[in-house]
């Protein structure tokens, strides 16, 4: 028996569902036929490669080194597919893009409608993570294209500037600093401050300005840390702490005056959202377009 693309396909669509019921409903088949089709590819290559932990399905180390060259070849394949279309006049196919919290909210939606509108038989796929999460997919070939927060050093990514963004001092609408247009970053260490998980581009921005401007993070009060920003704003507004995040995420909550935003004196807190893909993967044409329309558009 030899291994084809529909299996790995399948194989994929398991992993990504963590599911054999919900991957077979996804991808229109018997659960019998996907489970035949696992157990062909496991006698291919004479090794397990999902563990079946009660409802939920994990590639074991084996199959997790299959997944990442799977997700390759069927990528692969879609370019092929979407290079053939182009090449004969019809922009067709699904374009995979990431976004971290800030991107993915307000600023990935406004591109991508005029887009699909532009190219009605594209799809586009829209994943949400952190920064980091979104650079290793990217890397790995989950996602061809994303939008994130902060620079990486990976050699095999490239990103360029695409968006400035403002950060300010967010705190509840009654709090003592709420009337301020401005405090000094050394006040910042009296309060108690929301942290953002490890992998957070906002919050490795904000650490690195106040390492910059020679103030030591580690000392601020961060007795509580939240996973994304809408947590973050919910802790502002239940008066759990304050935080320094984009104003383009707190928009609405300054405007019906639940929050106010305040500049920070000695930290530079002004940064750029980076358009980022892999170095070492050519570009889709629906990617290659995507990006000419995100430059003619911003």
């Amino acid at each position: 028996m030899k291994m084809d693309l529909w299996q790995l396909h399948i194989f994929v669509s398991v992993i990504e569902h963590k599911s054999f019921s919900k991957a077979s409903e996804a991808i229109h088949l018997s659960q019998p036929t996907v489970s035949s089709h696992i157990k062909e590819l496991e006698d291919h290559f004479q090794c397990r490669l999902l563990d079946r932990m009660g409802k939920i399905t994990e590639p074991t180390k084996a199959g997790k080194i299959l997944y990442q060259y799977a997700k390759k070849l069927l990528s692969l394949r879609d370019q092929a597919e979407s290079a053939l279309l182009d090449f004969t006049g019809k922009i067709k196919g699904e374009l995979s893009i990431g976004g971290s919290t800030i991107p993915s909210a307000f600023i990935i939606p406004e591109l991508i409608g005029p887009f699909i509108k532009k190219f009605p038989d594209i799809s586009i796929k829209l994943s949400v993570g952190d920064t980091m999460q979104i650079i290793n997919d990217i890397k790995y070939g989950i996602l061809e294209i994303g939008i994130v927060g902060a620079q990486t050093n990976d050699p095999q990514i490239i990103q360029k500037k695409l968006i400035k963004d403002e950060m300010k001092l967010i705190v509840p609408a009654d709090h003592k600093w709420a009337k301020k247009t401005s405090i000094d970053c050394s006040n910042l260490f009296d309060e108690k401050f929301i942290a953002r998980e490890k992998g957070s581009g906002t919050w490795a921005c904000i650490l690195k300005s106040m390492e910059a401007s020679g103030f030591d993070p580690k000392q601020l009060f961060t007795h509580i840390t939240m996973g994304n920003t809408m947590s973050v704003i919910q802790g502002i507004l239940n008066h759990i702490g304050i935080s320094i995040l984009s104003t383009m995420a707190v928009k609405e909550e300054i405007k019906n005056k639940r929050l106010a935003a305040v500049s920070v004196t000695g930290l530079n807190l002004d940064r750029y959202f980076y358009l980022t893909f892999s170095k070492k993967r050519a570009l889709s044409p629906i990617c290659s377009r995507f990006i000419e329309y995100i430059h003619s558009s911003i």
